[in-house]
């Protein structure tokens, strides 16, 4: 009787064992094959493959900057070097207003101030013998003759913020935070285009202060220590200036030192200038333009 329990219950085992192995043959047949690692790697995206070829440029010089300038605008006009600020609520020292800059002593000579309480001065330019100043959130623009510095009027725009502005020698370009660029007609200010950048497909937003250089339109990227190259012929970023370099080098100059912002073509002596937000010093740089 034992030995006849023991093959019964062995035969019973036997049949599960045998049953279970069917199922799992059945299991691994019908599971869809894993991907192959390199198959993995084809579908990743990474950071690297989404950013333009950087740019190399070297440095030329320093030269002094008012560290209580608050930069949103940076550009050259017949030689002299122009520069707009705000006044951050966060920083008492600083206003809103535009003026030629002393390249000897980085102190701006101011050409017209804004009422603090009021506006926030954002980015210029200059078009037309005539100098267009962007205020932050007013989604008011004013006009100033660009020999005397008097006011000629104000001009209203869409965006919901006025941030950079540049010129094609055309059109006024200016930016609002986002990845959009919208062109401007300077005499009635209807929009004759937008033109939405993007870096391999990639929007790229926080689009800050411009600047026109040879056919491209460079951006400083708000909070990050990147200015891009944009062919305004689509959008497309086409490489990119990373200058995290001269944000440690001004950082060690005078901590207070915020971000980068501000890029100004000297088409007069084919030299560029960057600087940032309360930086002590613009860099004279050099690059493949």
């Amino acid at each position: 009787m034992i030995a006849k329990i023991k093959r019964t219950k062995f035969s019973h085992i036997k049949s599960i064992y045998t049953f279970a192995i069917l199922i799992f043959l059945f299991t691994i047949s019908c599971t869809p094959e894993a991907p192959k690692p390199e198959d993995r790697k084809e579908k990743v995206t990474t950071e690297t493959e989404t950013k333009a070829p950087l740019i190399p440029f070297t440095i030329l010089k320093a030269i002094p900057h008012d560290s209580t300038s608050f930069t949103e605008g940076l550009l050259f006009h017949n030689g002299k070097l122009f520069e707009s600020t705000g006044a951050a609520e966060n920083y008492p020292q600083t206003r809103s207003l535009f003026g030629i800059v002393n390249e000897t002593t980085g102190k701006i000579e101011v050409k017209a101030e804004l009422d603090k309480v009021k506006y926030f001065g954002e980015g210029i330019s200059i078009l037309n013998n005539k100098i267009f100043q962007l205020t932050y959130k007013n989604q008011i623009g004013f006009i100033y003759d660009a020999t005397t510095f008097k006011p000629m009027g104000q001009f209203g725009y869409f965006s919901k913020e006025g941030w950079g502005m540049t010129t094609d020698g055309k059109n006024l370009i200016m930016s609002d935070g986002t990845n959009v660029l919208t062109y401007l007609n300077p005499t009635n200010f209807q929009i004759t285009k937008t033109l939405a950048v993007s870096e391999n497909n990639y929007a790229v937003d926080y689009l800050n202060e411009l600047e026109y250089i040879k056919g491209y339109i460079y951006a400083n990227v708000y909070m990050t220590n990147s200015i891009v190259k944009i062919d305004p012929s689509n959008g497309n970023i086409v490489g990119r200036l990373e200058i995290t370099n001269l944000f440690e080098g001004a950082r060690k100059r005078y901590a207070q030192s915020i971000e980068t912002n501000g890029i100004a073509y000297d088409s007069l002596n084919d030299r560029v200038l960057v600087t940032g937000k309360l930086w002590p010093i613009l860099y004279e740089i050099k690059f493949q333009k």
